[in-house]
């Protein structure tokens, strides 16, 4: 796969899925913008693509004005934005009776919304080109569900009938949106994760960063053209739908 002179923004880039999936487009060619909501989250993503194409920006997913800020910061180095990666994504657990209203808000904001927000943003842009590829990071969590996770699982299963929508609306457009829903993988947010629940994996073992960003990958390239709506599940066989 070949994404020379594609332009590619993924969110939540200075660490984990992010980072991986930023630094396997821009070593297939592209350049990657990835974000961060502090300035050492940016700087850091600066540094570890300064060998190869592209930048680091400071962007609040959840500030409309921010947002803005960051797409005129790429356009105005870069052009246009081909390819879109929503990755960004948080966890405030809790359960239902204990789950404050600020927990369930926050999630769903940064979560969902977010996606919402700058997916209005960038969508005018890869219909003026006519062509675009977007590619969202749902969960195992969005279809099965969670203990302590209301927030989260509503927050990820909501992306599933966004990103559908948005499919169907953007299909003759020459712009695909896909989903890519992780099982259990060894990141920050699944340090915790205890042996019983690898014993559920029929695969026996967790997944990695780059077995996710290997499936976002491929639904952003050519390869997947003729693939929209779409969700790629990346879990061992611990839920097959």
């Amino acid at each position: 796969m070949n994404f020379l002179g594609k332009i590619a923004i993924v969110t939540g880039a200075s660490r984990g899925i992010g980072k991986s999936t930023a630094i396997m487009l821009a070593e297939k060619g592209a350049t990657v913008i990835g974000t961060s909501s502090t300035k050492e989250g940016a700087d850091s993503i600066k540094y570890y693509l300064k060998k190869m194409s592209g930048d680091g920006v400071v962007l609040e997913i959840t500030n409309i004005y921010s947002i803005k800020k960051a797409i005129k910061y790429v356009l105005k180095h870069f052009c246009c934005i081909d390819i879109l990666i929503n990755n960004v994504g948080i966890v405030e657990d809790n359960f239902l009776c204990k789950m404050t209203f600020f927990q369930w808000e926050k999630v769903l904001r940064v979560n969902l919304s977010s996606a919402f927000y700058i997916s209005k943003l960038v969508v005018p842009l890869m219909k003026k080109k006519k062509y675009g590829r977007i590619v969202t990071v749902s969960s195992i969590v969005g279809f099965i569900g969670n203990i302590g996770q209301i927030n989260y699982a509503s927050s990820k299963s909501g992306l599933i009938g966004f990103n559908k929508s948005m499919a169907l609306e953007l299909s003759s457009k020459n712009i695909t949106v896909n989903i890519v829903a992780p099982g259990y993988i060894k990141t920050d947010m699944t340090v915790g994760i205890k042996k019983k629940v690898l014993n559920k994996i029929p695969m026996k073992k967790f997944g990695t960063k780059e077995d996710v960003a290997n499936a976002i990958i491929f639904l952003s390239s050519d390869c997947a053209k003729y693939i929209t709506g779409q969700t790629l599940h990346v879990n061992g066989g611990l839920f097959m739908n």
